[in-house]
């Protein structure tokens, strides 16, 4: 096993972790690009100051004054301090100006980015202070020897210096909060529609299941029960079971190809209003007798509000095998106005406490008629029994935002 492992150079093996973390965390190499800068353009800068020629002394503090800047990840206020104190103590020194102030500069931006605005502007405002002081009253005791007050233009120049570095560290500030925040909406927007998404595979698979196997669960308490008495109902019972549970594997697969797949387009159209026969007939299998009536033209009705509300008399049959005694349901479909209205009733009366059903089943057919700007309620008739009414416009909400019309009271 000694082949597999790559020899380490340098150290033990744990030094060269460290190593790695530490050159990882620290800007090395714009480091010492500008150390470069700042040392050669210094020596350059010197000429014609009649200020003190460089020396070990003036190079240590310019290494000082950029070698801070490693810090300005992990500690910008200490680098923008350090930076700044440095080449304080550079210029009273009476050292030639040059490229320091570059260091200046980038120390007090990565201050400014990382939100440490105040450390920022006390530094740099103490060494444009200093620096006014040390030129223009401690001259006279400072070295170079000889040397006079600066002019207060070149004290202005500065002063614009500072300025512009104080504006344009805060501009890039501002424009990357800008973009974190825009960022921050995009991820959320992304996290949003997954779990739109979610959601909505969730109640096409709830409304799948919950009603094949209702249906599933009704034969087979019948072939159970006609099992021995009559076996030929019985075998009824199972085939009808086996087309329930058939057709619920084939629509699960369906929406799990979906969404495997997000882009790819549907190996068979969605349900619609057409497909009411086959609700029906799943419905007689159960042993619900239902009566459908129908009034305007169903092919005004687009893929979307077809779907749910296709979705919604099958959760409310579904509820009306669960839990109502009645045997018989009517659904009303009402075409027209760019609306579609729905009316699914049973006579009742309730097998349990959770009449109409609980749970997922409602929340689900109130999403999907929220999700078209339309409206739904369910609840008990007056004269006994259960009523789902649903409205669907034929238009999404973000093209038609008209408040959506009261359902109509039915009598």
């Amino acid at each position: 096993m000694d082949e597999l492992q790559p020899p380490h150079r340098g150290g033990p093996p744990w030094l060269s972790g460290v190593r790695s973390r530490s050159a990882a965390g620290l800007p090395w190499v714009s480091t010492a690009v500008l150390l470069v800068f700042v040392m050669v353009g210094t020596g350059f800068a010197e000429e014609g100051q009649g200020r003190r020629p460089l020396d070990l002394a003036a190079r240590l503090l310019l290494f000082v004054a950029v070698g801070a800047l490693l810090l300005r990840r992990r500690r910008p206020v200490v680098a923008v301090a350090t930076t700044c104190a440095a080449t304080l103590v550079y210029l009273a020194a009476g050292y030639p100006y040059g490229p320091v102030f570059v260091a200046v500069a980038v120390g007090c931006f990565s201050a400014i980015v990382t939100g440490h605005r105040k450390a920022a502007w006390w530094s740099l405002g103490g060494l444009w202070a200093g620096h006014i002081l040390v030129s223009h009253w401690l001259y006279r005791w400072l070295p170079p020897d000889g040397d006079r007050a600066a002019p207060w233009t070149q004290q202005g120049f500065i002063t614009a210096w500072v300025v512009a570095v104080v504006a344009a560290a805060e501009l890039l500030r501002v424009r990357r909060e800008q973009w974190a925040a825009a960022r921050a909406e995009r991820e959320a927007a992304e996290r949003r529609r997954a779990d739109e998404e979610r959601l909505r595979m969730a109640r096409e698979l709830h409304d799948v299941l919950a009603h094949s196997i209702s249906v599933i669960n009704v034969q087979a308490g019948v072939g159970l029960a006609l099992l021995d008495s009559d076996p030929e109902q019985a075998r009824t019972a199972l085939t009808t079971i086996k087309g329930a549970s058939k057709e619920a594997l084939d629509e699960v697969r369906q929406v799990l190809a979906n969404l495997r797949t997000p882009g790819d387009a549907p190996t068979s159209p969605a349900p619609g209003l057409d497909r009411l026969p086959e609700l029906v007939e799943q419905a007689a299998a159960a042993g619900l007798t239902v009566t459908v009536e129908s009034e305007g033209d169903p092919a005004a009705v687009p893929p979307g509000a077809g779907l749910a509300a296709f979705r919604i008399v099958q959760e409310a049959l579904t509820n009306v095998v669960r839990h109502s005694g009645s045997r018989t349901a009517e659904v009303s479909v009402g075409y027209g106005s760019g609306r579609l209205r729905l009316r699914i009733d049973d006579a009742g009366p309730a097998t349990g406490g959770d009449a109409g059903g609980s749970g997922n089943g409602l929340v689900g057919m109130r999403e999907r008629a929220a999700a078209l700007g339309g409206t739904i309620e369910a609840g008990p008739r007056p004269d006994g029994g259960f009523r789902v009414l649903a409205e669907l416009p034929f238009t999404g909400p973000d093209r038609d935002r008209r408040p959506p019309e009261p359902p109509e009271e039915t009598t």
